[in-house]
């Protein structure tokens, strides 16, 4: 559940809630998938990034999928990197 712009709630494994910080969301590019990328504050590693999918009634599923890992770690370097170009493909 998502309680603002940078904040949401989760709940864990066990039933218990927890707040974390979105760090961005955003959609594939032909807009059918919705994506939030966020971390745990109470955690202090920075390489901690969880990544999921998300409905328009804001059920979450991990994403698992390779190709959609990449995209997602993509999207965050763009992010985290907005100087940085990427190179084209050959």
């Amino acid at each position: 559940m998502i309680n603002d712009s940078n904040r949401m709630t989760i709940t864990d494994e066990n039933g218990n809630e927890k707040v974390m910080e979105i760090i961005l969301t955003f959609d594939s590019d032909d807009g059918s998938r919705h994506f939030v990328l966020f971390k745990d504050p109470s955690e202090n590693k920075e390489e901690s990034v969880y990544a999921y999918s998300f409905d328009d009634d804001g059920n979450l599923d991990q994403v698992i999928d390779e190709e959609e890992l990449e995209m997602c770690g993509e999207v965050l370097s763009a992010f985290q990197n907005p100087d940085v170009k990427e190179e084209p493909d050959d």
